[in-house]
């Protein structure tokens, strides 16, 4: 019997705006964890994305900052510019350690740290993107007893990252977009 979840990770990149937008406005409005996402937008301007993200959202939508403990039922989205990790005491940190795969906030950086820190307790998700970052992330989180949740490569606006995450981590769900926040919901409960 797995545990209750205590940490939602999500990654896109190509189609990224729309994803986010259909899976937190299929999040209750009392959905109990966090969710920390990396959206590769080629903006600045994070601040911007979560004001537009807030539109569907029924949970606050925030930039993550420096030693910010992550909340129940509030949203964090990874500045620009900075990799954001979450330490060991729970709290997000940021780097400029060089990007991985051309990227910087990196999914798969995100996906690591949450998996050293929260271990069998990670739910991580891929969807649309144009790369394969996400992927090795993905991989940790299983290979530490998280859930992967992958977004059907048939369903994604571009299909290269949950096909890259497939291939090299599988998943415990591979879901069309739109059934990825019930899903959450249930497994939150």
């Amino acid at each position: 019997m797995r545990r209750r979840p205590a940490l939602v990770v999500a990654g896109c990149s190509a189609g990224g705006l729309r994803a986010l937008h259909t899976l937190l406005g299929g999040l209750a409005p009392d959905f109990p964890l966090p969710l920390v996402a990396v959206c590769h937008t080629g903006s600045d301007d994070v601040s911007l994305l979560c004001e537009l993200l807030a539109r569907s959202s029924a949970l606050p939508v925030r930039e993550a900052t420096e030693r910010t403990q992550p909340q129940p039922g509030r949203v964090y989205i990874a500045p620009s510019g900075y990799h954001l990790l979450l330490g060991e005491d729970g709290r997000f940190a940021l780097s400029v350690d060089p990007r991985v795969g051309f990227a910087r906030p990196s999914i798969d950086v995100l996906f690591e740290s949450a998996a050293v820190a929260r271990g069998d307790r990670v739910v991580g998700i891929v969807m649309t993107g144009a790369n394969s970052d996400g992927a090795q992330g993905l991989e940790r989180i299983r290979a530490r007893g998280g859930l992967a949740i992958v977004q059907d490569p048939a369903d994604a606006e571009v299909d290269l990252m949950p096909a890259a995450a497939l291939a090299q981590a599988g998943a415990d769900h591979c879901l069309p977009l739109v059934e990825i926040a019930p899903l959450l919901n249930r497994l939150a409960r």
